[in-house]
């Protein structure tokens, strides 16, 4: 499938979760800003992508980011970054998404595991009681917190904030 074809709205991948539940595959979740991509995001979806037959990414927009981060962020826009994201083999679909956090998604798709990166434990994912309320699961996935955006940026000269 073209990398663009993977970004989809999510009223059509949602479409395609019924198609997906119909023909027994499970579907993941994961989501983030995915700014400056790096190996940490690539380790956190490769292993999200393990947990399910389909993944699909959800990705801040640039408002939602600059809401979480701060005003100095993101450093790549929206489109750019998801496209980046639906470039990886293990990525199946993209969305991005305006709001403060991916409950309206979860209520969309139903995934059957929510996947968060090792910043979290299974228990303290946020909508993990979103998840949890319709018999999904939360999962963490991916390498300890050894690479970061900030990080990133303020090697590259690029200070950011968060």
């Amino acid at each position: 499938m073209n990398t663009l074809d993977k970004l989809r709205p999510l009223a059509a991948i949602a479409e395609e979760r019924e198609r997906w539940r119909e023909q027994g595959r499970t579907v993941a979740l994961a989501n983030g800003v995915f700014d400056l991509l790096h190996v940490g995001h690539v380790r956190y979806l490769e292993g999200a992508k393990a947990l399910a037959d389909v993944l699909v990414v959800a990705v801040n927009s640039d408002a939602s980011t600059r809401a979480y981060k701060g005003p100095g962020r993101p450093h790549i826009p929206e489109a750019e970054r998801a496209e980046l994201v639906a470039a990886l083999s293990c990525t199946d679909r993209v969305v991005v998404f305006n709001e403060p956090n991916v409950r309206i998604i979860i209520r969309a798709l139903k995934p059957d595991v929510h996947v968060k990166g090792t910043d979290y434990t299974p228990d303290s994912i946020p909508e993990g009681d979103e998840v949890r309320a319709y018999g999904g699961r939360t999962a963490v996935a991916g390498d300890p917190k050894d690479h970061s955006t900030t990080e990133l940026a303020r090697r590259l000269g690029r200070e950011g904030t968060k």
